[in-house]
């Protein structure tokens, strides 16, 4: 049996570091970011059905992420078309992967997981967290967004607080150490779960 361990967390609390460590203790982790990158891509799975729409969003055969900004911020209907096309390509890419991995807990790395109903599909959820100013400090630190950019991603995001509520773990970024350490304790709890089922 295969444990689909579901991964999120807000924008800077280290949930990408934290996938990171579950890769290197040997779990097969699927990153949404990155299929949506693979979507985008020329021929990718997306370049049709969001040319059909928006034409001007397409660049050299593949989606422009900058060209999608602009029309999303001159139309407020646009988000939710685009994301209507988008979702259930990556919905797909998700269940491909999860058929191929080769490892008994998969991580899915999936940055909107409650915000998108993600989470019914899990088995377990694990929230990454650290504190408030903390994540502002990274973010802003990245020197690639503006207190403003930061505060409207904040804004479409679930909050930290209700994230941690509804997660079966909870993974404290304040340290590497400690992320690993508690990555560690997951793992072995859901493997135990395994064992016993």
């Amino acid at each position: 049996m295969v444990f689909r361990l579901g991964l999120t967390g807000s924008i800077g609390m280290g949930k990408t570091a934290t996938a990171r460590i579950f890769a290197e203790e040997g779990c097969a982790v699927w990153d949404a970011d990155a299929a949506v990158h693979r979507a985008y891509a020329k021929d990718g799975p997306a370049v049709g059905p969001l040319g059909a729409v928006f034409p001007e969003a397409i660049e050299d055969g593949s989606v422009s992420r900058e060209a999608l900004r602009r029309i999303i911020a001159g139309d407020s209907d646009a988000l939710s078309r685009i994301e209507a096309i988008v979702h259930p390509l990556v919905t797909a890419d998700r269940a491909r992967f999860a058929g191929e991995a080769g490892s008994d807990i998969v991580v899915f790395d999936i940055p909107l997981l409650f915000e998108t109903g993600a989470e019914r599909e899990m088995d377990a959820v694990a929230v990454v967290t650290a504190p408030a100013e903390e994540q502002r400090r990274r973010v802003l630190a990245r020197g690639s967004m503006s207190e403003a950019d930061f505060e409207g991603i904040l804004a479409r995001q679930m909050p930290d607080a209700e994230k941690r509520a509804r997660a079966d773990y909870v993974i404290v970024t304040d340290t590497p150490e400690h992320a690993r350490q508690q990555v560690r304790e997951i793992l072995a709890d859901i493997r135990r779960r395994l064992t016993d089922a």
